[in-house]
């Protein structure tokens, strides 16, 4: 009798059964790296470069109103009325300056920071600087009724190192990811049922009832 497909893989099978519970912690760990450093890899390197401008009130405007319209200035810093501007001066499109131009307000200072992403440092620092000058000739061309001006407080830099993450850093979550699911699949796998070839325990013999020339008078 010829074996089957599925006769010729038992072996196998049984093999993977005896492997000890904490194989699955392993590969998860192993592959999970190998995952995470393949994707820091393959990814782009990605850099940063934030400037800032603060918010100066007038003679006729309080401190308070600077800070409130340093939160408004940092709302329209990205539409399109400022990005039309700042496009001339960055050399890129204003989708680019849109998907990759992002700005933060603070509720105790009057400062917006404006912060942009690229793959190359020199475009990151030119996106971030062109809309913090249109921003400022923005507001400046309106300082007769806000009563505020917004000054450019500092210049976005060259970043020294890309703001992604590297290779060695996913290939260390990807391994922590893996090992945790890894240990989710050890704590929910099945007991070991017991084999075919394991003896079977005898069952314990139970005495029958006493008959009446047994009991003692």
């Amino acid at each position: 009798m010829t074996d089957t497909p599925s006769r010729r893989r038992l072996p196998y099978l049984d093999r993977v059964k005896k492997l000890p519970a904490w194989s699955a912690l392993v590969a998860g760990t192993l592959v999970g790296g190998l995952i995470g450093g393949a994707y820091g890899l393959l990814t782009p390197a990605s850099y940063s470069a934030t400037s800032y401008v603060v918010a100066v009130p007038t003679e006729k405007a309080t401190p308070d109103a600077a800070r409130g319209f340093a939160q408004a200035y940092g709302r329209v810093a990205t539409q399109l009325a400022v990005l039309g501007d700042a496009q001339v001066w960055a050399g890129v499109p204003v989708r680019t300056l849109r998907d990759s131009v992002r700005t933060a307000t603070s509720p105790d200072a009057p400062m917006v920071s404006v912060t942009a992403t690229s793959a190359r440092a020199e475009q990151a620092v030119d996106m971030a600087n062109a809309v913090s000058r249109a921003l400022t000739r923005h507001a400046e061309d309106t300082k007769g009724s806000t009563q505020v001006r917004l000054v450019q407080f500092s210049r976005a830099v060259k970043p020294s190192g890309p703001a992604s993450a590297s290779p060695a850093l996913t290939a260390l979550v990807g391994a922590s990811g893996g090992g945790l699911l890894g240990g989710l699949a050890l704590l929910a796998r099945p007991r070991r049922a017991g084999r075919e070839d394991d003896p079977v325990p005898a069952a314990a013999s139970v005495p029958g009832p006493a008959t009446a020339a047994d009991v003692p008078r």
